[in-house]
């Protein structure tokens, strides 16, 4: 907005508003802002969840046992502020001409209403089962479809439905008519991916801002003609302006971290989950790297097969069990660990993983 306001006014003929021409500096802008709101609403939200509220988010009685105690009566839906601090920071610096941050706000906004729905229904009007598992599905298939159809009549043709490959220099995977429904799945394992490893105080949003920080440096790498000559990667002209996006959403998760250290004051809920998840997987789509979301989202894709071998293992095996507990979180909580210990390794592990997602665009 203020990029636009500038630029389209005539006020950009002072020489010292140039510097917003930079997507570093409208980054950097973007962070702080997304921080800020979250300081100065986090209070005030967790106070109106908690009024509506009564009794805070279900607690799974299948679950670890001293989460109904440690976690009873926490409100959730917090993700609504990582959700208003984020779009309210992309909006407020990014270039609003450019299509992808629209398909991308359009995507988190769309996901966030469905975990909305789900987290309303059972939190405030005490549905215990929510918004079915196939409604919510279906939601997050058709949205991602269409932001995908979306995006690819912006892209230059020679990109559109190509994905790079690690390690290499000159293979690109071109997935022709079926890159729509890679993308979906791309982009909806990731909403669930999330919605699946937010399940410990802090455990999801820390790897969050990580995968944030490399999306964001992938976006502005892929919009730089010359850096992403160099690095002998695609080129998709304006992606770069989700490096703004990506800034406001790690400023937005620094600030909810805030509220969600341990021991938690408010929980994410599939609000947060489903639209952050979401959000990283169409940014992977739009930058061509759908595998660093992979690689750097490795502890979401952990948890998420976790989940799958367990379901699959028990199904067939007549009523065993793979770990103690799925997601892979409990296990180790049923192997004793603490919750503090868990969130800690697990963010080690995360860092690590984005280290050798960003890694991977130099060593080609």
């Amino acid at each position: 907005m203020i990029y636009n306001f500038i630029y389209e006014s005539g006020v950009a003929a002072h020489p010292y508003l140039n510097v917003l021409k930079y997507i570093s500096l409208r980054s950097m802008g973007a962070l702080l802002t997304a921080l800020f709101l979250s300081f100065l609403f986090g209070e005030r939200l967790i106070a109106f969840l908690k009024k509506i509220q009564k009794k805070g988010q279900p607690i799974r009685n299948d679950g670890p046992a001293s989460h109904l105690e440690t976690k009873k009566g926490t409100p959730t839906m917090g993700g609504l502020l990582i959700i208003i601090a984020t779009v309210l920071g992309t909006l407020l610096w990014s270039n609003l001409s450019v299509p992808y941050v629209w398909v991308t706000l359009g995507v988190m906004l769309l996901y966030a209403g469905i975990g909305f729905a789900d987290d309303y229904l059972k939190v405030v009007l005490y549905n215990p089962k929510g918004l079915s598992g196939k409604m919510k599905l279906l939601f997050q298939i058709m949205g991602a479809a269409a932001a995908v159809y979306i995006a690819k009549r912006y892209m230059p043709e020679g990109v559109r439905d190509t994905v790079t490959v690690p390690f290499f220099k000159d293979i690109f995977l071109d997935f022709g008519m079926m890159f729509i429904p890679f993308a979906i799945v791309v982009i909806v394992g990731a909403s669930n991916a999330v919605n699946l490893t937010d399940g410990l105080d802090g455990l999801a949003i820390g790897p969050i801002v990580f995968v944030s920080i490399c999306l964001g440096i992938v976006a502005y790498v892929v919009g730089h003609s010359v850096f992403s000559t160099y690095l002998y990667i695609p080129h998709v002209p304006e992606v770069g302006e989700l490096t703004v996006f990506c800034g406001a959403l790690i400023g937005a998760g620094l600030g909810f971290l805030w509220y969600n250290a341990p021991p938690a004051s408010v929980f994410m809920g599939d609000t947060g989950s489903l639209a952050i998840g979401g959000a990283l997987g169409i940014v992977s789509i739009l930058t061509k790297h759908a595998y660093i979301l992979f690689i750097t989202g490795g502890l979401f894709v952990a948890e998420a097969v976790s989940v799958m071998l367990q379901v699959g293992y028990f199904k067939y095996s007549g009523g065993r069990r793979i770990f103690l507990m799925a997601p892979l979180h409990h296990h180790y909580e049923q192997k004793g660990w603490s919750e503090t210990k868990i969130v800690m390794r697990f963010w080690i592990i995360s860092l690590v993983l984005a280290l050798i997602g960003l890694a991977t665009l130099k060593l080609r």
